[in-house]
């Protein structure tokens, strides 16, 4: 663990204890490669030890360095998230650096060394969770942060911004309702995070409030990817009396479902009505179109940013939850049932 942030500590003293020239420890600070990893591993635990923080010149008021941080990139739902925290940081003269951790233990230790040795002012995390000891550490490193979609139960002491999940889920099953459809499928997504659990509580309220069973045979799980939802689209068609209609928590898994469909000589939305969640760009482009849920992405980013700034400017924080509203967008994919 960390120890308390010194006002004191140098480079010099970090390198007397090291054995080591400043110059050395310098050069770990900055990231360079010509330092042997023995060494540098003993520098980087003497920086962690004395919760060494490199020194900034910037007004207290002013946001210079902002940390993004995903366990993944290979989404278009990442990069809806950049663009609305990019949009604001440039406004305002800050930059940004982007990190993915791949849900790993040594990327995020990485990561965590790296916010240490440069002056960052605020850190977003998106649907990232880290390890006990790393949280310790980020909060000895005393940098405002904000989290994006939580992992597990929001920390009433971080500010979160996320999207009203549950009223998302809530009427796009309704709409399928109403259009007629009794036998709903839903494709979760990964249960540890807040959001996912949310549009699953919307959906089943939706049954529920229509008199509708929930059935545990019509629901499949996925990880928010293309291919999970392909081959949750599989599972759900697999037996004798299929869902007519599938709510899916994301786009990306509902285009895996369209896919499944399509492998199984079913139309969408002739034999099978499908509703996905984000309303990312390819939603619209998809064939057909997605009827989905949108998802405001970008303002999410812009919102964390602001929050950011406000807490660095020791402006007041209203809440530590804050929902943005969600919104169905009916394309060509729902149509009534066909039997």
């Amino acid at each position: 663990m960390a120890g308390t942030p010194s006002r004191d500590i140098t480079i010099s003293a970090i390198a007397a204890e090291a054995g080591v020239s400043a110059p050395t420890v310098s050069r770990v600070l900055n990231g360079r490669g010509d330092v042997a990893p023995a060494t540098r591993e003993r520098i980087e635990k003497l920086l962690r030890t004395h919760g060494y923080r490199r020194r900034g010149h910037r007004s207290r008021d002013r946001v210079g360095l902002i940390d993004l941080v995903f366990n993944d990139l290979d989404s278009p739902w990442a990069v809806e998230i950049i663009r609305g925290v990019e949009d604001v940081a440039h406004q305002s003269g800050a930059g940004v650096v982007v990190s993915a951790i791949h849900r790993r233990a040594t990327s995020a230790r990485q990561w965590l060394d790296n916010v240490r040795t440069r002056v960052s002012d605020g850190i977003i995390l998106v649907t990232t969770d880290l390890d006990p000891s790393l949280k310790e550490e980020l909060r000895d490193l005393k940098v405002p942060a904000v989290v994006i979609d939580a992992v597990g139960v929001p920390d009433l002491a971080t500010p979160t911004i996320g999207a009203t999940n549950w009223s998302g889920g809530l009427s796009a099953t309704e709409y399928l309702i109403e259009l007629g459809h009794r036998r709903i499928g839903f494709v979760e997504g990964r249960p540890e995070l807040w959001c996912s659990r949310a549009r699953m509580d919307g959906y089943r309220a939706a049954l529920e409030m229509a008199g509708l069973t929930v059935e545990a045979d019509l629901i499949a799980s996925g990880e928010y990817t293309y291919e999970s939802g392909f081959q949750a689209g599989r599972s759900l068609f697999a037996g004798e009396d299929p869902p007519t209609a599938v709510f899916v928590s994301s786009d990306q898994m509902a285009l895996g479902v369209y896919e499944a469909l399509r492998q199984r000589g079913l139309r969408v939305p002739d034999d099978v009505s499908v509703v996905g969640f984000d309303d990312l760009p390819e939603a619209r482009w998809s064939s057909p179109p997605l009827t989905t849920v949108r998802q405001p992405l970008a303002d999410m980013g812009r919102m964390a940013v602001r929050t950011i700034q406000r807490i660095v400017r020791d402006e007041n924080i209203e809440s530590s939850r804050i929902e943005l509203a969600t919104q169905l967008v009916v394309r060509d994919s729902t149509t009534p049932p066909n039997r």
